[in-house]
């Protein structure tokens, strides 16, 4: 016999709850649980049902869920999926602070909805492809934010010199790092010879050798 998929659908939409659960119901690998009882709120903290996926159309539910969260039938956390969502990078990316795995915008459709709560059920992730570019783009910039200190903190470079050294690695002359950050040829220099001092190296072609390897130890 097939296990299915049980699903709790917590919105103060009802017709958002009703329109979802019909399409699951006519699945048969799902099944629907009641997921506002009689007289409670669509966010209340008591439920009997054991889900394996919750759904919900409000980020701000899940958060007020966060006290006594969900769990499956093995113990281990529901999964999470949002739907009906605006595309919007800050809250997406606060979703997915609260272990949100599935995030489907407002103009998906009842396919994509069905296809985001089985992929959820396999512990995958699932976002539109804009989106999970944002979240590379976020990771990357907290690694570089990150790497950047680092340097900083180890060969007490200003923010100014640190500024430089991508554009050093980028093989930029001296006058181009300047109209890149408009400021003077010889500005430039000066900032080059301080670094070339500080990280003890003879070149400027070390400057970036050095920093790629602390990028890469991180």
């Amino acid at each position: 016999m097939e296990t299915k998929i049980s699903v709790l659908i917590l919105s103060g939409n009802r017709i958002l709850r009703e329109s979802i659960a019909r399409v699951l119901r006519n699945k048969r690998d799902f099944e629907v649980l009641d997921g506002e009882p009689p007289g409670s709120s669509p966010c209340a903290s008591h439920f009997h049902a054991a889900p394996d996926i919750w759904v919900s159309d409000s980020l701000e539910c899940f958060i007020d869920k966060l006290q006594h969260p969900f769990e499956r039938k093995d113990g281990q956390p529901a999964g999470r999926v949002l739907v009906a969502m605006q595309d919007d990078a800050k809250q997406f990316l606060k979703a997915v602070s609260y272990g949100v795995l599935g995030y489907v915008l407002q103009e998906a459709s009842a396919t994509d909805v069905v296809a985001a709560i089985r992929g959820v059920a396999r512990r995958e992730a699932v976002c539109p492809a804009r989106l999970a570019r944002v979240l590379f783009d976020y990771v990357a910039s907290h690694r570089n934010s990150a790497h950047s200190m680092r340097v900083r903190k180890q060969y007490r470079l200003t923010r100014r010199e640190q500024q430089l050294i991508p554009l050093v690695g980028r093989g930029l002359t001296n006058k181009e790092i300047g109209a890149e950050l408009n400021v003077s040829e010889q500005t430039v220099k000066s900032h080059i010879h301080r670094i070339l001092r500080k990280m003890d190296v003879e070149d400027r072609f070390a400057i970036s050798a050095a920093c790629q390897t602390e990028q890469i130890g991180l």
